[in-house]
């Protein structure tokens, strides 16, 4: 048989393509823009007619596909999300929910760059759902922007379904997925969903200032989601032969490489080429990685790995925290008594870019939140530790730096209240 027969004998509707799903069943879903809308609304209908129930869903970071299907709020029960990390998506689900009654969303705790040993080792999956790029003449699809833990629930599920979206880029790197690997296929002509880049504060431009002056030529960089990273990069450009080693690649990111002061000529893994976990943008960022060899995706095993991270030289790590403690521990994933976010890959990060040889890793956060009204320079965190003091390297705030290294806890505490806010800065002192 053909590649293309083959293909054809797998083509169904999204609705054929999941039936014999069985209620109490666990599954998983392609992340961000990898969620495939067609068969996640199947799946929401199937929930909806009562003909599946008790669907455990495992994932990280949702987007509107899922929040308008499998993430509707009338579904929760029938469908029982087991989260990873939480996006806008799981908050407003979460405060809309009656004080005292039971979460309807299981929060996992996991670092990512485990979650592939968890689809491996831990949970048995029935059904993998995802969207791929379209099939060369060879037979093989590509995982596009989404590698992540994707690569390994693929082949871990006892059923594979893909959803063949046009416009899903076709990338370089660790990323195949062969027709004879797949159970159905859905094809489904939709756009991805675009992140919109968000307005860069007065106080995220002074940060991002402090930041990119610690960057030399020849850096390895990793940048976190949200407009500060976006902002570190703007100030970039004039940079030479910066590398690109990234949990989350953007549209920031591959600014710079377009620019030219990304050429990763002096990285020592994958020279030459950018390489990242998982991609999110607008549709001109998704055409840059669309068919790009100087682009290497790649399992979040093996990108947030610290180990491999620290192979290269001068890695550059910078990542958001929430609270940062007196002693230098930082919650990055916990507002409010609630779970906001998850730990994501930044210990790894923060690991990986303390061991490389010139490496720096950066935490950083605006000194106040709820509008001045609260220090994020904390006497206690108000939740778990995502990074521990121990692993700390860098912290900045609008009102500087300090290198945490070395530093006994009574140093730590001195440094870390001069990058508090003024009005917050006695309060703090007082209360050691």
């Amino acid at each position: 048989m053909t590649h293309r027969n083959e293909y054809r004998s797998r083509l169904k509707t999204a609705e054929e393509a999941v039936l014999g799903l069985k209620s109490g069943a666990h599954m998983a879903m392609g992340m961000a823009t990898a969620e495939p809308p067609a068969l996640l609304g199947a799946l929401a209908d199937m929930a909806e007619s009562g003909c599946v129930d008790d669907l455990k869903l495992w994932y990280f970071h949702s987007m509107d596909h899922a929040g308008d299907t499998v993430l509707r709020s009338d579904l929760l029960g029938r469908i029982r999300p087991r989260c990873m990390f939480l996006s806008s998506i799981e908050r407003r689900l979460l405060s809309a929910q009656a004080p005292g009654k039971k979460s309807p969303i299981e929060f996992v705790p996991v670092a990512f760059s485990a979650s592939p040993d968890l689809f491996a080792k831990e949970v048995s999956l029935d059904l993998f759902v995802t969207t791929v790029s379209p099939m060369d003449k060879h037979g093989w699809f590509t995982f596009g922007t989404s590698n992540d833990y994707s690569t390994t629930a693929a082949r871990n599920a006892k059923k594979l379904v893909v959803e063949v979206n046009p416009n899903m880029p076709r990338v370089f790197g660790a990323s195949l997925l062969h027709i004879s690997e797949v159970d159905a296929v859905v094809e489904n002509t939709v756009p991805l969903a675009e992140v919109p880049e968000p307005d860069i504060s007065t106080v995220d431009a002074k940060i991002a200032t402090t930041i990119a002056d610690m960057i030399d030529d020849r850096a390895c960089l990793q940048m976190g989601i949200g407009a500060l990273p976006g902002a570190v990069c703007a100030l970039l450009e004039d940079r030479r032969d910066l590398g690109i080693h990234t949990e989350l690649m953007t549209p920031a990111l591959a600014r710079l490489v377009q620019c030219g002061a990304v050429t990763n000529q002096a990285k020592t893994t994958y020279r030459g080429r950018s390489v990242f976990t998982f991609a999110m943008g607008d549709r001109a960022f998704y055409d840059f990685l669309d068919d790009n060899p100087a682009i290497h995706s790649a399992p979040v095993n093996i990108v947030n790995d610290p180990r491999h991270i620290a192979k290269n030289n001068n890695v550059v790590s910078v990542n958001a925290t929430l609270q940062i403690d007196l002693s230098g521990a930082c919650n990055s994933e916990h507002l409010m008594g609630r779970q906001y976010s998850g730990s994501g890959g930044q210990l790894d990060f923060v690991r990986g870019a303390t061991a490389s040889k010139g490496g720096k890793s950066i935490i950083t956060c605006q000194s106040t939140a709820r509008n001045g009204t609260v220090s994020r320079i904390v006497p206690r965190l108000d939740g778990p530790v995502t990074t521990p003091r121990n692993d700390t390297h860098i912290v900045v705030t609008e009102y500087g730096a300090v290198d945490l290294k070395g530093k006994s806890l009574s140093q730590r505490a001195d440094a870390l209240i001069g990058l508090a806010h003024p009005r917050f800065r006695d309060e703090l002192a007082n209360g050691l």
